[in-house]
């Protein structure tokens, strides 16, 4: 009784544990996903907010 009790405890927290795991490497992935897009798009912007920064940098300066 008490064995099949304990058996069945430790199944649930190895159960809970491999869930805690798969949840953290899904926000992983998802970080890695909106890193790569996020350089993607300064890298594809990039030359034109360089031109706005420069501009907008002239026109407080004067």
């Amino acid at each position: 009784m008490i064995t099949k009790f304990y058996t069945k405890m430790i199944s649930q927290l190895v159960h809970l544990k491999s869930k805690k795991g798969q949840t953290l490497v899904e926000y992983g992935l998802i970080l890695a996903l909106v890193a790569i897009v996020v350089i993607a798009v300064l890298t594809a912007l990039g030359g034109k907010l360089t031109n706005i920064f420069n501009s907008v940098s002239t026109t407080l300066g004067s």
